[in-house]
Order: structure tokens, then C-alpha cells, then sequence
């Protein structure tokens, strides 16, 4: 695992966004699993802005998604369906074809959860996986848990989680309770994951979960076990590992 520090939220953005656009760059056809929240915001943008400028091309990239909201029709500004086609996929040149996201309408979730692995699985697996992390250290939508082994699979989502994600709604009971995300066995199976964190309130838990104790009840702390993990974080994020650790960071 690499930690990369950044002074600030646009350097860290761009450093991220420097990682997925050598990718794309070295494998054309990759597929990119991606993640939605306010941190990643910033590395969409650099990557929009890349693609303007003629530096890339996404004609031939798939796409992943880690999560959708339950009940929440696609085309609400909130849905993660609107969030990527707002941030991303209106803006560059993949085809829209190419882009999945989990169905949070499905009639049958059980039936939906097996389609996306199945997905995951006919397009030769992730090539590299961006994540977040939220406040109580899941990745996706994956939620503290007694094990590590799910694959995609619906949720019940935190009371923290839907504190957290009530910033995007216009009140907290406007804040789906359920998603369907992609499990943790699921993302362990990318062939790289790059981890974005900034803002000092994520300084405790991402310490927590990069030198703590690998524990289901701290998703992120999985991680560790994972052979290729860029973590790029800005300074207030990383205040808490530059205490303790201050030899890890690069």
C-alpha cells in the first residue's frame, strides 16, 4: 500500500486522477470501477478536463459502479445513476451503453445483485477501482458487518451513512434506508484500488482503517490484505497517520 499525501483537495484530486487516466491510457479497453459521494467529485473534474483538452479517450472503457440508493428513480438529481451522468459521462466520450450502475428499481433485488456480479464477470473484472471512505469506514455501501465475505448484495444503510448523505437531500428523512452495493469480496477482486480521503473528518477512521486491526466492523481495514491500494489523501485527512505513522506517507 502506497499513502500519498497531498497539500490540499485539488492536488489530491489531480494526483488521483493522474493514476485512472495511465490506465486508460495503457489499457484502452480497461474497465473502471467507480464511486460516487462529494471526494470524488474532483477527480471526475480533472478527468473531464484531461479529455477536453484531448489528452484521452474513453470510447472503448467500460464502467462499474459501486452503489445505487433502493426505490430512488434514476432520474432524481440524487440517484447515482444522475450523479455519474452529471460528473462523468455526459462530459467525456464513453459510450453511455458502457457505464453501469446497479438497478435500485429492479423487481427482484436477489435476481439484480447476481446480474451485476455476473456483469462484473463477463467484462474480465475490474482493472482498478476507485473508492472513498465514509465516516464509519465502509467503501461502497458496505456497512460495519460480523464478516468480510459478501458479494453485491442490499443494505441497510448507517444512521451515520444517512447523517452523512442528508448534505445531498433537502432533509435526512429524504435519505434512501436501503442500497445495493457491490460487496466487499467483490471490490477485493479489482486489480488495483486507488482510496481518496480529505477533510479532517476522516482522519480518525482512515487511520483506523489502514493501521488498525482488520476488522468487518471497519470495512476499509480490509484493504490492507490487498496486493496493489494507492491511498491519495489531502493533510487534514492524513493529520492523524502523520502523528502515528509519519513513515508510511510518501
Amino acid at each position: 500500500m502506497r499513502i500519498i499525501s497531498a497539500p490540499d483537495y485539488a492536488t489530491m484530486s489531480r494526483q488521483a486522477a493522474n493514476l485512472i487516466s495511465a490506465q486508460v491510457i495503457i489499457k484502452p479497453d480497461c474497465v473502471l470501477g467507480l464511486a460516487t459521494g462529494g471526494t470524488p467529485v474532483g477527480v471526475y473534474k480533472q478527468l473531464v478536463n484531461w479529455y477536453e483538452k484531448g489528452d484521452l479517450d474513453f470510447s472503448k472503457v467500460h464502467t462499474v459502479n459501486l452503489d445505487e440508493y433502493i426505490g430512488l428513480p434514476v432520474t432524481h438529481p440524487q440517484s447515482y445513476r444522475s450523479f455519474m451522468n452529471e460528473n462523468l459521462f455526459h462530459h467525456v466520450n464513453i459510450p453511455i451503453e458502457n457505464t453501469n450502475v446497479p438497478n435500485g428499481n429492479a423487481h427482484n433485488m436477489e435476481a439484480e445483485c447476481l446480474r451485476y456480479e455476473e456483469l462484473i464477470d463477463s467484462l474480465g473484472g475490474v482493472d482498478m477501482q476507485l473508492l472513498g471512505i465514509g465516516n464509519t469506514g465502509h467503501i461502497g455501501f458496505n456497512e460495519p458487518h460480523d464478516r468480510f465475505d459478501t458479494i453485491t448484495h442490499v443494505v441497510q444503510l448507517n444512521e451515520v451513512t444517512i447523517k452523512a448523505n442528508a448534505r445531498f437531500f433537502e432533509s435526512e428523512e429524504q435519505v434512501p434506508r436501503r442500497a445495493i452495493t457491490m460487496g466487499i469480496q467483490t471490490i477485493m477482486k479489482a486489480q488495483k484500488i486507488v482510496l481518496v480521503a480529505n477533510g479532517e473528518n476522516k482522519a480518525e477512521i482512515l487511520e483506523q482503517a489502514l493501521f488498525g486491526p482488520i476488522n468487518p466492523q471497519i470495512p476499509a481495514s480490509i484493504l490492507q490484505l490487498h496486493r496493489d491500494v494507492t491511498v491519495f489523501a489531502d493533510e487534514a485527512a492524513l493529520s492523524v497517520i502523520r502523528e502515528k505513522h509519519i513513515q508510511a506517507i510518501d
